[in-house]
Parts: structure tokens; C-alpha cells; sequence
């Protein structure tokens, strides 16, 4: 490895281990020992490939207080949330364990013959990986990969690489072949960049920002390369009216402080339809201002630091430009604080409205009715998440029709779950990641005809 990377804990601003980076010449060595070990791999019986991956998933199960205590000092997160990210890369390989043996073809009725179809994996598969949920995004991509006969190369993020690492050395302690899964910590610039170019590499999944992914979108097309891209998000919580106003308010804070706003499903934006706007505000600012942030080392905390001192400086950039209306607390010392703050807005073309904050920020507008509702809420270039409050189903379904967005929920804010798919409109993405169908995003169809 040709050179080292400082992990910072975000809590404290303190170092916590250097990481060795790869150079070009030792990514390309990791991606051709993964097209080596792809033929075995691919060839592997159905069901032989299912105990290897239930093993797997056994294995990180006897390590999520492992993995949980490595990722509240990596990227500052609660206990709480780093024990359910851990517990997600378990339960994503049990989910898929179950695709090699029900990966079906067809038989398609034809004139003169029999025709039959064939899903096959695609080779190597490069995922890149970014820093705000480093475990359960890792397990987003290389679960249904490898469930599918591919092996993978992955790229942490420079900033989080820990349980990646770990990752890696758990899958071979379970017993996968060697080169099958691997894990390479580099620079974007660097290993995501062979990821793009190396033609050993079939496709590539990138999580992170709407910019970086349009670059990786335009160099796979000069080789046809699959992607799917999780992007950028600013979605909204629209909140009506006939809601219970007060659940409502006491919901919303854990739909856009979670993991300290760094999340592309982030509730970012709060439309109250008027009437009931004084009434929400007055249930949220206890429930922000009662919010306990702490150092994640602490069992109690629900919510921590922000990432870097450089994403903290962005998030105050934004926070300058407007009035807050009310805010939390941080606790003191060193550390990438921001408190959760809101802010109240009438004018929808504000930056903060606009742009994705990523930070424990949250903007509040009132709306008039489900037309003015649906058309605040599309006014963005994203399309990623978003929820819907209101007694009535029947709207409910309406406005989440006519939102568009690739993950919606009424009455609730729950965004993920890795048996149903997930992926963005517009510019929040190409692809969708999770859900049963995901393996066959790792294969090409064949199709066979035999002449009688």
C-alpha cells in the first residue's frame, strides 16, 4: 500500500487508527485476483453458495457488538443505530442466502422449437461505498452479488473504512473463497476510478452524491458498464391537517436528526398544511429541544456528531444564511457538532429549501392544499423519500401517487427494509437496490432457442 489514512473519531476529533490506501497498481491487482476467483465462484452449486452466505451472515451475527463498538468511534454513531446497522448486513445475506436456489429462468412458448431463458452473473462487480452508513449499504451490494455468482471488489469510504474492513475478514472466516469478497480502501479518485475504467470490472454500485455519480454514470458508458446509483435526496414530510398533529411533531424529529441528518432519505422538509401549522410547530420544539445528544459512547445519546470538521463548516454555511427558529443542544468539547435545528420558511426557492443540507437540519413551510402540497413537494430535482400524515387512506394514497419519489410512507417514516426495493427518481438515482428482485441486477438474461 502505498500510502495511510488518519480515521478521526468525530465525537472527539481525535485519531483512531491509520488505514493503509491502495494505489492504482494494487487495485487492479485486487480486481484481477476477483475475475480469477469469479469462474469458481460462479460455478459454486446453488445450494452449497446458500450455506456459504447463511455461514456469513452466522458469523457477522457473532460480531455486531464488534461491529456496533468499531462504528460508534469510525462514524460517530448512537449505539442504537450502529447495533441495527450491523444487525442489517446479517440480515440482508440471510435474506439472499435464499436467491441461488430460486433464481428461475423461463421456457417462452415459440413456433419450431423450445426457448428458454438463463440469468447469469455478470464477473467482477465494484461497489463503492460512502461514509454515512458504512456497514448496511456495504451489505446492500454485495449480498445480492455474491448471492447472484459474482465476486465483489469494495471501496469504503476514505472517511469510514473500519467495519468494511472487518467485513472482509469476516467473510473468509465464514469460509467464502478468498478474492471473492474484497476489500480495498483508496481514494475515490484512485480505486473508484478503476472501478470506472478497468474493463475486468462488469458493473459498478455507487452510493453518495448526485455530482460524483453522474461522473461515474459517464465514464461506465464509455465501456456500456451497468450502474445503479443511490444519489442525493431533499425529501419532504407532508403532514395534514386530519393528522394526529401531535404524533406527527413527535415522529418528525427522528425522520431528519437520525444519524445526524447525514441520511438521502432525511425528511429535510416539513409541509403542515396551514391550518394546522401553529399547532405542529408548538409539538416540535419540545421534541427538538429534548433531544438528547450526546457522545455516541454513550448508551443514552440519540444523535452524534457529524461526519468531519469539514461537513460540519458546510452544514454552518447554510445555517448563516437563515434564522433558526429553535434548536437542541451539543454536548461540549471537541468533537463536529451541530445541534438539531429548524428553520421556518415561506420562500420555497430559499437554499436551504433547496439544496441537500446533510446535517441535523430541517425546514418547516406551510401549504394550502393536496395540489399545493404535492407541487412543493415536487419542485426539487431529487426523488428519493419521503412521508405522508393524514387520517385519510384515500388522500394518503393520492398525494403518495403523485409524489414523486421512489419510497414513500404514510403515517410512518420508515424508508428501508431489505426485502422491498429502494431507489431514487429524477436525480436521486438509476436503479433500485434490495427487495427479491435484487440479484438478477447483478446477471444478464440469456436466451436459448432449440430447433425441434
Amino acid at each position: 500500500m502505498s500510502n495511510t489514512f488518519t480515521v478521526i473519531n468525530p465525537a472527539t476529533a481525535t485519531p483512531v487508527v491509520d488505514v493503509s490506501l491502495a494505489s492504482v497498481a494494487e487495485a487492479d491487482a485486487a480486481i484481477g485476483r476477483a475475475h480469477e476467483a469469479f469462474p469458481a465462484w460462479r460455478d459454486v452449486a446453488p445450494g452449497e453458495r446458500a450455506r456459504l452466505l447463511r455461514r456469513f451472515a452466522a458469523v457477522v451475527d457473532e460480531h455486531v457488538e464488534e461491529l456496533a463498538g468499531i462504528e460508534v468511534r469510525n462514524a460517530g454513531h448512537t449505539w442504537g443505530n450502529a447495533r441495527w446497522e450491523a444487525g442489517n448486513v446479517r440480515d440482508c445475506l440471510n435474506y439472499y442466502a435464499g436467491a441461488p436456489e430460486r433464481m428461475f429462468g423461463r421456457q417462452i412458448p415459440v413456433a419450431g422449437g423450445t426457448d428458454i431463458t438463463f440469468h447469469e452473473p455478470l464477473g467482477v462487480v465494484g461497489i463503492i461505498v460512502p461514509w454515512n452508513f458504512p456497514m448496511p449499504i456495504a451489505g446492500w451490494g454485495f449480498a445480492p452479488a455474491l448471492a447472484a455468482g459474482n465476486t465483489v471488489v469494495l471501496k469504503p469510504a476514505e472517511l469510514t473504512p473500519l467495519t468494511a474492513i472487518r467485513l472482509g475478514e469476516l467473510a473468509l472466516e465464514a469460509g467464502l473463497p478468498e478474492h471473492v469478497l474484497t476489500v480495498v480502501p483508496g481514494k475515490g479518485s484512485v480505486v473508484g476510478e478503476r472501478f470506472v475504467t478497468h474493463e475486468l470490472v462488469r458493473k459498478v454500485v455507487f452510493t453518495g452524491s448526485t455530482a460524483v455519480g453522474k461522473k461515474i454514470m459517464a465514464g461506465c458508458a464509455d465501456q456500456v458498464k451497468r450502474v445503479t446509483l443511490e444519489l442525493g435526496g431533499k425529501s419532504s414530510n407532508i403532514v395534514f391537517a386530519d393528522a394526529d398533529i401531535a404524533a406527527a411533531a413527535a415522529a418528525a424529529p427522528g425522520s431528519v436528526f437520525d444519524n445526524a441528518g447525514q441520511d438521502c432519505c432525511a425528511r429535510s422538509r416539513i409541509l403542515v398544511e396551514r391550518s394546522a401549522y401553529d399547532e405542529f410547530l408548538t409539538h416540535l420544539e419540545p421534541a427538538v429541544t429534548g433531544m438528547r445528544v450526546l457522545d455516541p459512547s454513550d448508551e443514552s445519546s440519540e444523535m452524534g456528531p457529524l461526519i468531519s470538521a469539514a461537513q460540519r463548516d458546510t452544514v454552518r454555511g447554510y445555517l448563516d444564511e437563515v434564522d433558526v427558529a429553535f434548536a437542541g443542544s451539543t454536548p461540549g468539547g471537541d468533537g463536529f457538532w451541530i445541534p438539531p435545528s429548524v428553520v421556518t420558511l415561506d420562500d420555497p426557492s430559499a437554499r436551504i429549501w433547496r439544496e441537500e443540507v446533510f446535517g441535523p437540519v430541517v425546514a418547516v413551510m406551510p401549504f394550502d392544499d393536496d395540489a399545493h402540497a404535492v407541487e412543493l413537494a415536487n419542485d426539487t430535482e431529487y426523488g428519493l423519500s419521503g412521508s405522508i400524515f393524514t387520517t385519510d387512506l384515500g388522500r394518503g394514497l393520492r398525494v403518495a401517487r403523485a409524489v414523486e419519489a421512489g419510497n414513500l410512507s404514510v403515517n410512518s417514516h420508515s424508508a428501508v427494509r431489505y426485502w422491498t426495493p429502494f431507489g431514487g427518481y429524477k436525480q436521486s438515482g438509476l436503479g433500485r437496490e434490495l427487495g427479491p428482485d435484487a440479484p438478477m441486477a447483478f446477471t444478464e438474461e440469456k436466451n436459448v432457442f432449440i430447433a425441434h
